[in-house]
């Protein structure tokens, strides 16, 4: 006879705002769970509404759905016991909260303690935070709840929560993804397990919101801080466990669990799932089905062009080579062989007559003046128009394809190539374009090693090279990391091993470009400190220490 808890782990892919999905996401993972015998599920942060929710907030029928929403899922639960995420509600303020549900009825609610209010979070512009760690016993079984950042503190609810006897503590949470997240995370969970001699369900959220994506990746920690199972990265998935905690709410005879062992991918290729997933859902949770890609037969585009397809399938995604008097024979023949390798529609535009024809409209007003960067620019304006014209023409949507060195440094045409509805690897330095490009090609070689071996080109002026604007990007991608997601001073920078004056003219093209990242659309955060929602500098701002 049974003497073990079986636990369910439901990481499941949410929408912000859309209750009956979510809803019924969320119904049909209680109908597996029972059907595995399971005695407890515990669902994502905030799984009611979508995460992050942000002002929808303040819309009072929001909150009220809502309610309704958890309310309605309370009523259908018969035979295990639930935890969903929603906001609760008490008089005026709200609560990032977990109801804990049983026998059609809400029995408990455990509020979020530790709100976090940095990088892309903003909890307490909503939320009020919570002030009695959740303990409750249901039949034989006593265990806590809490809520994502509840379980980084030391000194934070799972402490008063272990001192009240609880054995088994569920975290649920929305925890956003960058390289490097999953290991921290696993630390202070096998730490606070370690410390407090529990066993800890980690459930987290997975799927794409706008520019984050959530990596899923729950897991489930036993006292001795062991991980004892891991839920998929990147893919919905509920992770079943059974948990010998001597306090099973029942002695039947349980299913066998199918056994699967789920490995951590390595560094690059979590990198390329989480751009895949957050391409993905952008596009499609935005109501849109085709994408549109500019190709140059570069780099940045060909690995742009690669994640859609294996993002959206070959027959959703078009490339554009649009050449003119400075396009190189090759460039087409990349990008005709890119396609070609994917299976992706193709399609090839001169605008070599409709940039004449802007130079000799503007003859007469720049006659005296000598060819610079306008020029230059006007060809990136021209593609610009041409790839917004089919998204307005047949509702694809336009993918940039500018990289995150770029973006630092307004090395991008404003209205150009930064035109478009997601900027996919706007958070990938230069050097990792590379990384990922080699690893992609490590399963299909489908991106020719002529783009990844050529060296860097706009392909606006005759001879163009990136290295003729900026520094290596050997050189270059360091001293962003260090000044855009660090926040380190010239001066420590440049005791990096970098000259002063190669330094010193970098952070000025990373002040001078804030006007044009502040116009450039979303790009999926998979750095630490990304721009937009980590990063929030003034546009107009003197400070140059």
């Amino acid at each position: 006879m049974s003497q073990k808890l079986r636990i369910a782990l439901a990481q499941i892919n949410c929408t912000v705002g859309d209750f009956n999905l979510n809803r019924d996401k969320i119904l049909a993972c209680i109908k597996d769970a029972i059907a595995l015998k399971a005695d407890i599920i515990a669902f994502p942060e905030l799984a009611v509404t979508g995460y992050p929710p942000e002002d929808l907030l303040l819309k009072p029928k929001f909150i009220q759905d809502n309610l309704d929403t958890v309310k309605d899922i309370a009523s259908r639960v018969k035979g295990i016991i639930a935890v969903v995420g929603f906001v609760d509600k008490s008089g005026d303020r709200l609560y990032n909260a977990a109801a804990v549900i049983h026998d059609g009825k809400i029995k408990g609610v455990a509020r979020k303690i530790f709100l976090p209010n940095y990088g892309v979070f903003d909890e307490k512009r909503y939320f009020c935070p919570g002030t009695k760690p959740l303990v409750l016993k249901i039949g034989k079984l006593a265990f806590g709840v809490n809520i994502c950042e509840d379980i980084w503190h030391k000194e934070g609810p799972t402490r008063a929560q272990a001192k009240l006897k609880a054995r088994l503590i569920l975290n649920i949470n929305a925890s956003p993804y960058y390289s490097g997240r999953i290991k921290e995370r696993e630390e202070i969970i096998r730490q606070q397990a370690k410390s407090n001699k529990v066993f800890i369900a980690y459930t987290n959220l997975v799927g794409g919101q706008d520019e984050l994506v959530f990596d899923g990746q729950s897991m489930i920690v036993n006292p001795a801080g062991k991980i004892l199972a891991r839920a998929e990265a990147f893919k919905e998935d509920i992770l079943v466990r059974d948990l010998d905690l001597l306090a099973a709410l029942g002695d039947d005879l349980k299913p066998v669990i199918p056994k699967k062992a789920v490995k951590p991918l390595d560094t690059v290729a979590e990198v390329y799932q989480a751009l895949m997933l957050g391409l993905r859902d952008y596009v499609s949770k935005n109501g849109f089905e085709k994408v549109i890609i500019g190709l140059s037969g570069g780099i940045d585009s060909s690995l742009v062009a690669t994640l859609a397809v294996d993002a959206l399938g070959r027959e959703n995604v078009t490339g554009i080579f649009m050449p003119t008097r400075h396009s190189s024979k090759e460039s087409e023949v990349y990008a005709r062989k890119l396609a070609g390798n994917l299976g992706m529609k193709f399609a090839v535009i001169s605008i070599e007559q409709t940039y004449n024809m802007y130079l000799v409209v503007l003859d007469p007003h720049f006659a005296g003046t000598s060819r610079n960067i306008t020029e230059e620019n006007l060809q990136a304006r021209i593609r610009g128009n041409i790839l917004m014209a089919f998204s307005n023409k047949f509702g694809w949507m336009v993918l940039t394809t500018g990289n995150k060195s770029e973006m630092s440094t307004g090395y991008a045409t404003l209205y150009g190539d930064m035109a478009g509805g997601l900027a996919v690897i706007k958070d990938v330095p230069k050097v990792l374009v590379y990384k990922l490009a080699h690893y992609r090609n490590s399963l299909s070689c489908d991106i020719p090693e002529e783009v990844i071996n050529r060296a860097p080109t706009a392909e606006l002026r005759p001879n163009q090279k990136d290295s003729d604007t900026l520094p290596p990007y050997e050189v270059l991608d360091p001293i962003l990391k260090a000044y855009v997601e660090e926040d380190k001073e010239l001066e420590k920078i440049a005791g990096m091993g970098f000259e002063k004056e190669t330094v010193a003219r970098v952070l000025r093209m990373v002040d001078g470009s804030e006007y044009k990242r502040r116009q450039s659309p979303p790009g999926i955060k998979i750095t630490p400190k990304a721009f937009g929602r980590d990063r929030r500098m003034p546009i107009t701002n003197k400070y140059n220490g």
